[in-house]
């Protein structure tokens, strides 16, 4: 009895660990690599001699089946790869054109800003400031001379002022003398014609 417990038990155990291994259809309809499958349909396949090894006819279909699925998915991925690469490239080229153009209008903005147009003529800043400067300048050498000779002007209207007083005042004493003068020749005469008559 012993004997017979030991053997169902054997035969149990041995059931159960072969049930737990997965088949070689299992294996190959997994998801390992094609490289792996390979390896395991070689590993478990039985040889006749070491040049040759039988292989079910089911498990050839199985990795045939995997070769061909995974080349239809690795076609599509080389397709939507190639999809990607071409909208990639033409999005490449929109953004390089689009970068040119704003290079450009960048370009002619900093001219704009770079040059002012005075009188009609576009002028650098560095020369227009130059310009206005020297205008500015110009303009108050032009006022200091205009300060300058009406200072002159007033001072000479002060002085001519002055001297027309001046010669006024000599001309009136000159005029108050000529009459005392005169009147004093008169009376002269006046007198030595009243002598003559007496």
């Amino acid at each position: 009895m012993h004997k017979s417990l030991l053997t169902t038990i054997f035969l149990l155990a041995i059931t159960c660990s072969f049930a737990q291994q997965p088949t070689l259809q299992q294996k190959l309809q997994s998801n390992l690599n094609l490289q792996s499958q390979f390896q395991v349909l070689l590993a478990q396949s039985k040889s006749f001699d070491a040049d040759f090894k039988v292989i079910r006819k089911a498990n050839i279909e199985i990795i045939q089946k995997n070769v061909s699925d995974s080349i239809s998915k690795y076609t599509k991925e080389i397709a939507t790869l190639k999809s990607n690469s071409s909208s990639s490239v033409a999005n490449l080229t929109l953004l390089k054109d689009s970068l040119q153009t704003t290079q450009a209008a960048l370009a002619i903005e900093q001219r704009k800003t770079d040059n002012i147009t005075f009188l009609g003529i576009d002028l650098s800043k560095g020369v227009y400031h130059s310009i206005v400067w020297a205008i500015i300048a110009i303009l108050a050498l032009v006022l200091m001379i205009i300060i300058a000779s009406f200072r002159k002007a007033k001072i000479d209207a002060v002085e001519s002022k002055k001297t027309a007083e001046e010669s006024q005042q000599e001309f009136q004493v000159f005029k108050k003398k000529a009459m005392e003068t005169e009147q004093k020749l008169k009376r002269q005469l006046l007198d030595e014609q009243l002598k003559g008559n007496s």
